[in-house]
């Protein structure tokens, strides 16, 4: 006599939602693992973390104090064919007030070539109250060849960076970008990048609202 299984409906029904949900979780973790990059870049512009500077709210902070710091500028290129530099390499400011400094940029590419810009300051500490008003970094920039761009940045730092104990002491912040090619102009980013000036005119960079 042959015996027959009967299949539990109900058990069926359980294994199709266990697979189910194994399925949502693996699909979900690779969706976090693409994610990771732009929530983490996304997190750390919102916070200051990693000495990543923040996009200020505000124009201009609530008070400026009669403290004084000295702001350095540094400028990298990473596989973009750009000569990238600041006019000036450092100024000094009053904790609180809102100044505007300049990079510039030089295509030396024989086609128009796009770029986008990190940032970050030290201390990493400086981070969260290095507030940016306007700035460069905030959108991308296209350059036709041998074309040469003024890149203002609007910037403060934020008083309350005097309340943080292990940055009583401060008298001087780095302000960095890297300038890296745009996804879309990959080739760019295989050839050898232009050779980039580190000599730059050592006066006061043009402050203003």
């Amino acid at each position: 006599m042959t015996r027959q299984t009967v299949t539990d409906p109900a058990k069926k029904n359980t294994n199709r939602i266990v697979a189910g949900v194994c399925i949502a979780f693996f699909t979900g973790m690779i969706g976090m693992a693409y994610a990771a990059v732009p929530l983490y870049a996304m997190f750390c512009q919102a916070t200051g973390y990693g000495g990543t500077t923040k996009r200020a709210t505000q124009q201009y902070a609530n008070r400026v104090l009669d403290r004084d710091v000295a702001i350095r500028f540094d400028a990298n290129t990473a596989g973009v064919p750009w000569q990238f530099q600041p006019v000036t390499r450092s100024i000094t400011i009053k904790i609180g007030e809102t100044v505007q400094a300049h990079y510039t940029a030089t295509n030396k590419f024989d086609r128009p070539v796009t770029g986008r810009a990190t940032f970050n300051v030290q201390p990493e500490l400086a981070g969260p109250y290095f507030n940016k008003v306007e700035c460069f970094c905030f959108t991308d920039t296209t350059l036709k060849p041998g074309e040469t761009l003024d890149m203002p940045v609007v910037f403060y730092v934020d008083p309350d960076i005097v309340n943080v104990p292990e940055l009583k002491d401060l008298k001087t912040i780095t302000l960095s970008y890297t300038m890296f090619p745009v996804e879309k102009n990959k080739p760019v980013a295989s050839s050898a990048p232009a050779a980039s000036s580190n000599e730059v005119p050592d006066t006061e960079a043009n402050l203003g609202g």
